[in-house]
């Protein structure tokens, strides 16, 4: 968060009081009958799709949203209404995203386990589907005969470059899940160019999540270039070549220079050429830093080693700290005066992985202080789950100074429906 207005960021501090946009976010706290809850800026996504935009001028390209970073249904509404395209990994996604409105011609289906419910749903609606492996082309090719329409489909391949990031989220490796034996290339080619159903229009590549350096998207682009030439040396127009997302953003908050998707794209300006079409799949970079999980202190305790502050807030509503064992900045709304110590910053949840965060430099709050998980937009309330039966949390909506629910809190007599069979 920034201690001082800055009108780069919707967050910012006045006063020892977080704002979002024009609102407090403690007199949000106190309107809002539920907590914990995920509050949005509207203003901070304008400028992160903005941002990809401006970078992309002049550039043939397709800036396709991340569905699988947060799929909350008024954003992606306005995603759509800002002139994004959408990536999907998933049927439901699709459903989701036709929901939305976006233009499914201008979307992508991937995925490694990719279902014949799935394809189909795809091939009706003309989304771009990528191959993934041998069984996942002939489960396309089955699915285009069964329907007697035409497939658009792209190559995934892995062009074996490290993005330096955490195991998890690193996609793009040769020994990864996703993505064909780049060895077995020419055979797909073979195969598609025997099917009449399918149209090969490009190559995509996924490296990974978190990246923080531009040169990993350079090194990338320049190998992916060069399959599509050789595809294109074999006989097929391919135009698309998707480089996938993963440009990192800035949740450490110690100074560290991360580079903006105009240096990404900046990176890559010169190797592209007129007849290609670039697609970029940003999820994290337009999304992560446009919300906090807002969480009150249930109370502060210790265990004569190790303190703590204990929050109505959780791994079962907000999963990233302790599944990767990241790093998210953890602030209050409203000043607090009491003696600084160290604190790992815990659920309620019944298991020790429950933390938001740990060893973090925090003056001791009293009871029922608010509390901010920062850049809480991306790969969390998406991640969230019903474990110890917490209900997944309301999201909320800022834009200028009005307040709007976005999705309302789970109940209990909402989970009690699933049983009713």
């Amino acid at each position: 968060m920034e201690k001082e207005q800055n009108t780069q960021m919707s967050f910012y501090y006045k006063d020892g009081y977080l704002y979002c946009e024009k609102l407090r976010v403690k007199d949000i706290q106190e309107q809002v009958s539920y907590s914990p809850f995920y509050l949005y800026s509207f203003a901070q996504l304008e400028q992160n799709y903005a941002a990809y935009q401006n970078a992309l001028s002049g550039i043939n390209a397709i800036i396709g949203y991340a569905v699988k970073a947060n799929n909350n249904l008024t954003l992606l509404k306005r995603l759509n209404e800002l002139g994004s395209g959408a990536v999907l990994v998933s049927g439901n996604e699709l459903k989701l995203s036709l929901a939305a409105g976006f233009d499914l011609k201008r979307t992508i289906l991937n995925g490694n386990g990719k279902t014949l419910e799935e394809l189909s749903l795809a091939v009706e609606h003309e989304v771009l589907i990528n191959i993934d492996s041998e069984f996942d082309l002939r489960h396309i090719q089955q699915t285009a005969k069964q329907l007697d329409i035409p497939a658009n489909v792209l190559i995934r391949i892995n062009p074996d470059v490290d993005p330096e990031v955490h195991p998890y989220v690193s996609t793009g490796m040769k020994n990864s899940k996703f993505g064909i034996r780049n060895e077995r290339l020419n055979w797909f080619l073979d195969e598609i160019r025997k099917d009449d159903l399918l149209t090969l229009v490009g190559v995509h590549c996924h490296l990974g999540s978190t990246i923080k350096k531009v040169r990993i998207f350079r090194d990338a682009t320049e190998i992916m270039l060069d399959f599509i030439r050789s595809i294109q040396a074999e006989g097929f127009s391919a135009q698309y070549l998707n480089i996938g997302g993963g440009l990192g953003i800035d949740y450490e908050r110690t100074g560290e220079d991360i580079p903006t998707p105009k240096d990404l794209i900046d990176s890559i300006r010169g190797l592209l050429t007129d007849d290609i079409t670039l697609i970029i799949e940003p999820g994290r970079s337009i999304i992560g830093n446009t919300a906090v999980f807002v969480n009150r202190v249930t109370g502060v305790k210790t265990n004569g080693n190790k303190h703590f502050i204990v929050t109505d807030g959780s791994m079962a509503e907000l999963i990233r700290p302790s599944l990767y064992d990241t790093y998210q900045h953890i602030e209050f709304i409203e000043p607090v005066d009491g003696k600084v110590d160290t604190f790992d910053v815990v659920g309620p949840v019944c298991e020790s992985a429950d933390f938001l965060g740990k060893e973090r430099e925090l003056p001791t709050p009293p009871e029922g202080t608010g509390l901010v998980v920062c850049d809480a937009g991306a790969y969390c309330h998406t991640m969230s789950s019903n474990y110890n039966l917490k209900m997944s949390p309301p999201e909320y909506l800022v834009d200028g100074d009005k307040l709007t629910c976005i999705r309302r809190v789970e109940t209990l007599d909402d989970y009690m429906r699933v049983f009713d069979v």
